[in-house]
């Protein structure tokens, strides 16, 4: 039984109108009383056949996989706020978009433009990986949970989310999905895998890009029935974004398309090129010949002509030998009596720190004798003190 509008979920969040409607439950626009903000609340309607231990089972499955969604940080996935249970079925507390779904684009402007198409599966491709990276697959991707903003493109709809290894619905014999989007081998009985999301987003953009659903079937029985026939999937305004779409619907789950393939061809589309790059044609190898250098010879006097010549530096003037240092005989030499010493020269190797260099005075005779006369006259202790030595 859906629930009536102005209803409070869980003291908190009031429910205002519903916004759409699906095979699996119902979204509400909401007013969260808390925080005062809109929010967008789903409203998960499980099927009746389950048993009371399955509906429990398949409530905290969706509660655990809707808070770990929220913890999915991307641009292309729906934020999560809260996910609760009550009246024992599963609700889901998101951000509420100012979007239209991309099935409402196509119902309302028909077949997209092939290049737009591309950066929104792009787009949702990147949601993809980012969820199947944490271990989670989406298992309803479809148009209508497609939203299409002004400046980006938001998978939503979380509702159906489930770890990846997790068999115990699929025992049950019950396949969750949306027909016309079901990968074959659900449909086939084999449990849910990424390759089972990027079948479905092909089957999306091939929506979008055609304005019909695969093969016009409206049951997943008979559009399984005619994939499985041979038949070509017909292709009339894809162009460029058909070999993505023909990888992504592989029958074979092994044969079809991965995703960091599938990003590439998409991007190269979006971008205006096209899925595949061109090969270049193959050329045959040549063998190359060793190249014939000519005999060594000598340079001839013009080369290097075209450099900016020389000009010829004045050679400069011999510097003058410094003149030799003359130092007095002895302080009482008369004028005249000098003697001439050569001055000593630095070495090179020779730093400044070293200890300059003492010139020692060659004393004269008439000093010796002067010298000689005041040793004997004088006691050694009025001597100079250079005469103590």
């Amino acid at each position: 039984m859906r629930a009536p509008s102005g209803y409070q979920l869980a003291a908190r969040y009031r429910l205002v109108q519903p916004v759409g409607r699906g095979g699996m439950g119902t979204v509400w626009r909401a007013r969260d009383e808390l925080l005062d903000r809109d929010v967008a609340v789903k409203e998960v309607r499980l099927p009746l056949v389950l048993d009371e231990e399955l509906r429990a089972e398949l409530c905290a499955r969706t509660e655990r996989e809707g808070r770990a969604t929220a913890m999915v940080a991307h641009p292309s996935v729906i934020t999560v706020f809260d996910v609760i249970t009550e009246d024992d079925r599963p609700w889901i507390v998101m951000e509420l978009l100012k979007a239209e779904s991309l099935e409402e684009l196509v119902k309302n402007g028909g077949p997209q433009d092939p290049q737009r198409v591309a950066e929104i599966g792009r787009q949702v491709l990147g949601a993809l990986r980012a969820v199947h990276a944490k271990g989670i697959l989406h298992r309803d991707v479809k148009p209508s949970n497609v939203l299409v903003t002004e400046d980006r493109t938001v998978l939503t709809d979380f509702g159906l989310a489930a770890l990846e290894g997790d068999v115990s619905i699929t025992q049950a014999g019950i396949v969750l999905g949306s027909a016309g989007y079901i990968a074959p081998e659900r449909v086939l009985g084999d449990k849910a895998s990424p390759a089972a999301d990027l079948w479905s987003l092909g089957a999306t953009l091939y929506t979008a890009v055609e304005g019909r659903g695969l093969h016009g079937r409206r049951t997943a029985a008979a559009a399984l029935a005619a994939l499985t026939s041979g038949a070509p999937i017909p292709m009339e305004r894809a162009g460029p974004l058909a070999p993505v779409l023909r990888g992504l619907l592989q029958i074979d789950p092994e044969a079809r398309l991965d995703a960091v393939r599938a990003a590439l061809m998409l991007a190269r589309v979006a971008a205006g090129g096209s899925a595949e790059e061109p090969v270049a044609p193959h050329r045959p190898h040549r063998p190359s010949t060793p190249p014939m250098f000519p005999a060594a010879i000598r340079k001839p006097p013009h080369r290097g002509q075209h450099r900016a010549e020389a000009r010829p530096q004045p050679r400069p003037a011999p510097r003058p030998a410094p003149p030799l240092p003359v130092y007095p005989r002895d302080a009482h030499a008369g004028a005249g009596e000098m003697a001439a010493v050569p001055a000593q020269r630095r070495r090179p190797s020779e730093g400044v720190h070293r200890k300059p260099m003492e010139y020692e005075v060659v004393p004269g005779p008439f000093s010796r004798a002067l010298t000689n006369f005041l040793k004997m006259v004088l006691p050694r202790r009025f001597w100079p003190r250079r005469f103590r030595r």
